[in-house]
């Protein structure tokens, strides 16, 4: 942004400093004048001899006031200056910072020491900020590659379908339309839960009165044939658990939660338990699964998106993008609610979502 130029925040300090001790000078001088020097009597002949007289003491204290003056204005504006500079320091390093941050290096950091005060908690506030924003680049980053990465691998693949098919005239066109299908409606899905994911991290969208416990009995009620499938048994249980947001973002949240504790579950005879609730003014969801056990330092990267729980079962069938616990992390962010993956001491997981409550 182009400004006008205009006098530097040290030269307003040093000029205030000057102004400050000028004031105070003079008004030391008005001072003298009115309680000492008004009460000498005024002879202009100068008894000298007698007594000092107001004519010989003006006189005599004029030329001294005016050096002293004089004295403070250079003072003031060399002294000023220099601890206008002392003061101004930390801000000069902060400027400096955010101009190379402005140009893009976001891992300078200012790291100012000293005792707490002002700039320093500004110095501090300052270099949270940058650690955030480089780690938020870096996620917007690798969500990025990653994203390109899964939407070029459907892509790759009908290519090579294709051009299997151009050279060899004679293959089944049936199996080619239906592996072609598969990979169209993966890439379909893909984009769906990318979108989904943009979307969910908003929190624009229009906000209604909705039950948790319908919302996991919606999604119970929608996976059971999965469920059954896996030999998995699905319990849904719990009180009613009222909050305000979108219905169809909290549906797909539960959906997610419990499809992912039906597909990385044990292959037979796992258990998936949904509970909903209320504790105090805040709205519950839990969802619990069976399974292998978790490494504790796997637990907290599973939010990230495209990150799939590799010492997790699961099948081919339903690997996914590894788009479903970050679609639930961020709809639950946009309903300013939280989230907790505990492991659980005989494997698998539990899920806590924590809503605001509603009416």
């Amino acid at each position: 942004m182009n400004r006008r130029p205009g006098l530097s925040a040290r030269l307003r300090l040093t000029l205030s400093y000057v102004g400050f001790l000028v004031v105070a000078g003079a008004l030391l001088l008005a001072v003298v004048w009115m309680y000492l020097l008004r009460y000498v009597p005024d002879n202009s002949r100068g008894l000298l001899g007698i007594s000092p007289n107001r004519y010989l003491l003006v006189h005599t204290f004029a030329p001294a006031a005016a050096v002293a003056m004089a004295f403070l204005l250079v003072f003031g504006l060399v002294g000023g200056w220099i601890l206008a500079g002392r003061m101004l320091a930390p801000l000069t390093r902060i400027t400096e910072a955010a101009r190379l941050a402005g140009s893009g290096s976001l891992s300078h950091r200012i790291r100012m020491s000293g005792r707490r005060d002002e700039f320093r908690e500004l110095s501090d506030a300052f270099d949270s900020m940058l650690e955030q924003l480089e780690s938020h680049v870096a996620e917007q980053q690798r969500f990025a590659a990653n994203a390109s990465h899964e939407l070029r691998t459907p892509l790759a693949i009908s290519r090579t379908l294709l051009d299997v098919a151009r050279k060899d005239p004679t293959r089944d066109r049936g199996e080619l339309v239906e592996r072609l299908h598969a990979v169209n409606t993966r890439a379909i899905d893909l984009t769906e839960a990318l979108l989904l994911l943009g979307r969910g991290g908003r929190a624009d969208f229009p906000r209604e009165n909705v039950d948790l416990s319908l919302v996991a009995e919606e999604a119970a009620e929608t996976l059971l044939p999965l469920a059954e499938q896996r030999g998995i048994t699905l319990d849904v249980t719990g009180t009613q658990a009222p909050t305000s947001g979108s219905a169809e973002l909290l549906l797909r949240m539960a959906t997610n939660l419990v499809q992912n504790a039906v597909v990385h579950n044990l292959p037979a005879g796992g258990t998936v338990t949904v509970r909903t609730g209320t504790n105090g003014g805040t709205s519950v969801l839990r969802v619990e699964n069976t399974g292998r056990r978790l490494p504790p330092d796997l637990v907290p990267t599973l939010t990230e998106p495209f990150r799939r729980g590799t010492d997790r079962v699961r099948t081919d069938e339903h690997a996914g993008a590894g788009l479903g616990l970050a679609i639930v992390q961020s709809v639950v962010r946009a309903h300013h609610g939280t989230l907790d993956l505990v492991p659980r001491p005989d494997g698998g997981l539990l899920v806590t979502v924590r809503l605001p409550g509603g009416p």
